[in-house]
């Protein structure tokens, strides 16, 4: 009869065996890339601290997405890098602002063969650095805010976005973002709600690819999820989904499984995650010294992403990871 250990390492035995009884499976579809595209640069420029990753011209952007797809990647998500920022974050919503320009241009390339995400933030366009306008305090104030996160949104759905995703966490985004886009009937466009989102230190290298500093080194803190709470992350998301999102997201992902893992279990729609600049550039970091295959750990990493319930990851290791598959 054997040790009840014995009869465990039967079913592990071989490859084979144990790719018939995984109880999870990371693969391609499960991937969203997100990718950055700079406003009047010649070439693509390559991003220090994330190692791989570029901010790229128009061009360039679109032969990297088809290369994606190509790959079989499904979606990707878009964040822009513009020339000239101001207090409200206006090139947030121009029609000519570099994303919705990018938008045009790759919705004209791959039609229908990739889903197009827009990431739907002030952050990048802000002189200040925060997610939304200031008040006379120099604090984010919600509700004018509101009004731009809807013009953002319709200046996306126009320029082709199948989703927009709200990252700033105000209170009430996606029902004035829903309300704007079925108002000028867009009611096709989804919303992706960054609705557990962090105030993480691991978001440092993304802040280097859009070229964002929060002024007077201040932060997030008071419009962000505090980590140490998982109830109250809950209650975002169930929030958010009332509101009208279609999808929610937890962001970061590895630090918060249970964050993942919870939000799976209370709700019905799809759940991403977003495996952060932070916890990539860690492993790219460790591998270009030597000390793990940064490849094994991308796939392990994610793995225990989707084993822990989301739907899809948002991932720089998305084109890498989309051939490792593929091999």
């Amino acid at each position: 009869m054997g040790f009840p250990e014995t009869r465990m390492r039967r079913l592990r035995r071989s490859a084979v065996l144990r790719e018939m009884l995984a109880e999870s499976t990371l693969t391609v579809k499960d991937l969203v890339a997100p990718l950055f595209v700079r406003e009047g640069i010649d070439a693509p420029q390559p991003v220090a601290s994330l190692p791989g990753v570029l901010q790229h011209t128009v061009e360039s952007l679109v032969k990297e997405a088809r290369r994606l797809s190509g790959a079989g990647v499904p979606a990707l998500i878009l964040f822009g890098v513009p020339a000239d920022k101001d207090a409200e974050g206006a090139q947030s919503w121009s029609p000519d602002g570099i994303v919705h320009v990018a938008l045009s241009s790759l919705r004209d390339e791959l039609g229908t063969q990739m889903v197009l995400m827009a990431d739907l933030c002030l952050d990048e366009y802000t002189d200040h650095g925060h997610c939304g306008v200031l008040d006379a305090r120099g604090e984010v104030d919600n509700d004018p805010t509101l009004a731009l996160y809807a013009k953002v949104a319709l200046a996306q759905a126009k320029a082709g976005a199948d989703i927009v995703a709200p990252s700033g966490m105000m209170d009430g985004q996606v029902s004035a973002i829903r309300s704007a886009l079925d108002d000028e009937g867009y009611h096709q466009v989804g919303i992706l709600a960054y609705a557990a989102k962090f105030a993480s230190a691991l978001y440092g290298p993304f802040r280097d690819a859009v070229d964002v500093t929060i002024a007077g080194g201040g932060d997030r803190k008071g419009y962000q999820q505090d980590p140490r709470n998982l109830r109250q992350a809950l209650r975002e998301v169930e929030l958010d989904i009332a509101e009208g999102a279609d999808m929610v997201m937890v962001k970061p992902a590895l630090s918060y499984l249970d964050v993942i893992a919870a939000v799976r279990q209370a709700v019905q729609v799809p759940v991403a995650a977003y495996h952060v600049s932070g916890e990539y550039a860690m492993v790219k970091a460790a591998a270009e010294r030597g000390w793990l295959d940064g490849s094994a750990v991308a796939l392990e990493q994610l793995g225990a992403i989707k084993r822990a319930g989301a739907d899809f990851v948002l991932t720089y290791f998305a084109g890498e990871v989309a051939e490792l598959l593929g091999a």
